[in-house]
Order: structure tokens, then C-alpha cells, then sequence
């Protein structure tokens, strides 16, 4: 099967998620991805369990769903990177990689002869990318950091929760650690960069991925928001700070998204719930009237909604074409017949001897699209097929540095 990237080759020295996530990426695109992991330990995320993968006999593996999830399609060999021949090896590796992406603390990988700098004496070629919590400079490029850090530092947390003067207002983290995957996406998206320019110019370069500056740029419109008023953006729960209405609603059983975009959506919604006049009235015939005046709006579309079950409004509005719908658990999202329909829930071979879960790619190219061959590898499980077969390391060889721990 043709992929978009069969032909690149990625040495991947990250753990956790940021890094592992574009690397995924690739590998989904079709790229060779070997992930180098600790001896005996592996990713730290390989016991962020339960829960874990259980093999045919119903016994728990070493693979959480959290490393499950970020891991697929690679081949992962054990490297100790702190000592001399665990270095030599990764130099090797990197002599025909055309990607090596790392997020090791700033100045790790230098004392140890693989940084940026090093590498390209091995390969003018490679695109290196580098992951790191602020960066490969400024006062905190040292510190080290977890997703949860930088959605409160970046500025998500403070928009994020309920209002203040509302039971039970706080800031609120994501539900996932969105910081780790938005900066995983910038960081593919780099990298497809420096490969596209390389196709150009023939030369590698050096990427600096820090998540800090991926959180503070996805406050987009609240940021320029706050330029153009000098208004610090305020926790607004379920609502959105420049579209009205926008938000959720009680029914009269269950709750239900409105999202209008526009005045035209606006007024058919209007006409949908009965409240005709509330399309024509001065104060909230267009968006930025609805916006100055959404205390006194919101009320009066609260009270209309409570004329139905969130079942009897979503195909109303459906049908008239208002963006809107109901809010799903986990379990109801892989149940819906539109998620089902484009496969977003997909099994994988395991080599545990089973069948672990994994969750499509969203990306759909029309003639190379996205390959699922394998889910996440055992810890080192392709030693032999990497170490032996293409570095040509005898048996003997490979036996003398497992024994001292190399890999």
C-alpha cells in the first residue's frame, strides 16, 4: 500500500505524550519510527495504569491505555543512552534516519554526544526536533514540566471552568492533556516543514518545540481579544466569550448544545423555539448586539428550551440547520452512527497475542492514506530485528551489551 512517508525514517527518543504523539503522526502517515526506550523500564507511560492490556489468558501486560494510545506502528529497541556504546548505537542509527526527535531536559543529549550539533556530522541531512516544556532558551528552559503546568502558566486555565460568583467555581484543567497533543500536532507539522524545505534546499535543520509557547498561541481570539479591549479574559463556563448564543441549555430532560454561528442561524433558530420576535428585536438581531446584550438574551432562550427534551430539539433544529447537539460520554461517542461510519474505533495486533484498541487517525488522504499495521510495540521487541539485522551486530555482541545493561 502506497503512504505518504514510506520513505522517511525517524529515530524516536521521546516518552510520555508530547513527543510520542508526533511521532504516531508519522508513523500513521507511513514513516519507519523506531523508539528507543530505557532498558527494563521503557516509555514512563507503560505503567500510567491500570488500566492495561491484557494478554489471552486474561493477565495484564506492561502496556497502559495511556502509552496504547500514542504509540502505535513503531518498533521499539532498548538503548541505554548514558553510556558510551548505547551512544554509538543511536549515532548509527542516525546515519540513515532522515527525523530524530527527542524531549530530554535542555543539555541532556549534549553530554551525551547527540544533540543537534553532533548528529548532523553523521548526517547533514537530519531533521532534528526537540521537545521541551519552555524551550531551548529563556530563564526557564532548565525547568522540567507537565501538561497540567502549562494550562494553568499558558493562560487555558484561566478561561477554562466556572464563572466566579457560580457554585463551585474554580479554574479547570482539560479533560485531556491537551497541552502534550496540540504541541505533538505543531511539532508533525514542523517536521513535515523541514522535511518539504530538505526536498528543496537538500539541507536538515533544528526545531524547538516548547509547550508553553503551543498553549499561549492556541488562546488565539481570547488573546487578541485582550489586545484589542485590555480586558483580561474571564472564565465564562459553557459560554462563549464573542458568539451568543453559544452554549448549553437545560432542556426539559437533558441538556443541549446550541452553537449559532451567524444571524442566519440565529434566526432560524429563533423561529424553531417559537420566540420569532426575538430574531427581529434591536437589541439582538446581530451577533455583536447579542454579544453586548447576552444577560438579557440568555434568559429568555433558557425559558424556551424547557419546552422539550433535548431528543425532540436536536432533529428540529437539525432540520433547519442550527448547529447543535447533545453532549456524549465515551461510551455514546463510539456508539454514534457518524463516528462508527468513518471507523474512528479500530483494533490493532499486539504482540501480546491479542487485539489491543486504538483510535483512527483523523487525517484522510485520498491516495495514500493512513496506514494501521500494528499497535504499540512490546519494550524492545525489535532488538534483534534493528541491533541485529541492520546495525550487523553478531550475536555475541548483542549478548555482551545486554548483559551490561546497554540494551
Amino acid at each position: 500500500m502506497k503512504t505518504a512517508l514510506g520513505h522517511i525514517k525517524v529515530l524516536d527518543l521521546t516518552r510520555i505524550l508530547a513527543g510520542p504523539w508526533a511521532t504516531q503522526n508519522l508513523a500513521d502517515m507511513g514513516a519507519e519510527v523506531i523508539k528507543i526506550e530505557r532498558p527494563r523500564v521503557g516509555d514512563d507511560t507503560r505503567t500510567w495504569g491500570p488500566p492495561f492490556l491484557k494478554d489471552p489468558d486474561g493477565r495484564e501486560t506492561r502496556d497502559s491505555s495511556y502509552f496504547l494510545s500514542a504509540n502505535r506502528g513503531k518498533q521499539s529497541v532498548t538503548v541505554d543512552l548514558a553510556t558510551p556504546e548505547g551512544q554509538e548505537i543511536i549515532r548509527a542509527l542516525a546515519k540513515d534516519a532522515d527525523v530524530v526527535v527527542e524531549n530530554y531536559k535542555v543539555g541532556t543529549l549534549a553530554r551525551y554526544g547527540l544533540a543537534y550539533e553532533d548528529l548532523r556530522k553523521v548526517n547533514p541531512r537530519i531533521v532534528y526536533c526537540s521537545v521541551t516544556g519552555f524551550g531551548q532558551d529563556g530563564p526557564y528552559a532548565a525547568l522540567p514540566g507537565y501538561d497540567f503546568v502549562f494550562q494553568g502558566m499558558g493562560g487555558l486555565m484561566s478561561i477554562t471552568g466556572v464563572p466566579d460568583g457560580e457554585p463551585g467555581a474554580a479554574p479547570m484543567k482539560s479533560g485531556i492533556a491537551i497541552t502534550d497533543l496540540l504541541t505533538g500536532m505543531y511539532a508533525t507539522t514542523a517536521i513535515l516543514a523541514a522535511l518539504e524545505h530538505r526536498h528543496v534546499s537538500g539541507e536538515g535543520q533544528y526545531i524547538d518545540m516548547s509547550l508553553l509557547d503551543c498553549v499561549v498561541t492556541i488562546n488565539s481570539y481570547q488573546a487578541i481579544n485582550y489586545f484589542l479591549s485590555g480586558k483580561v479574559p474571564q472564565r465564562m463556563g459553557n459560554a462563549h466569550s464573542n458568539m451568543v448564543p453559544y452554549q448549553v441549555f437545560k432542556c426539559r430532560e437533558g441538556d443541549i448544545i446550541i452553537a449559532v454561528g451567524n444571524d442566519g442561524q440565529y434566526a432560524a433558530f429563533c423561529k424553531v423555539i417559537g420566540c420569532e420576535h426575538l430574531a427581529t428585536h434591536p437589541d439582538f438581531a446581530t451577533g455583536p448586539q447579542r454579544n453586548r446584550n447576552r444577560q438579557a438574551l440568555i434568559p429568555l432562550i433558557a425559558e424556551a428550551m424547557l419546552a422539550k427534551t433535548m431528543e425532540e430539539w436536536v432533529p428540529l433544529l437539525e432540520a433547519s440547520n442550527v448547529p447543535c447537539g447533545p453532549i456524549y460520554n465515551m461510551k455514546q461517542v463510539f456508539e454514534d452512527p457518524q463516528v462508527r461510519h468513518r471507523g474512528m474505533q479500530q483494533t490493532l495486533p499486539h504482540g501480546a497475542g491479542v487485539e489491543a484498541p486504538t483510535v483512527a487517525n483523523p487525517i484522510r488522504l485520498s491516495d495514500t492514506p493512513i496506514r494501521y499495521t500494528r499497535s504499540a510495540p512490546l519494550l524492545g521487541e525489535h532488538n534483534d530485528a534493528i541491533l541485529r539485522a541492520r546495525l550487523g551486530l553478531s550475536p555475541e555482541r548483542l549478548a555482551e551489551l545486554q548483559a551490561k545493561g546497554v540494551v
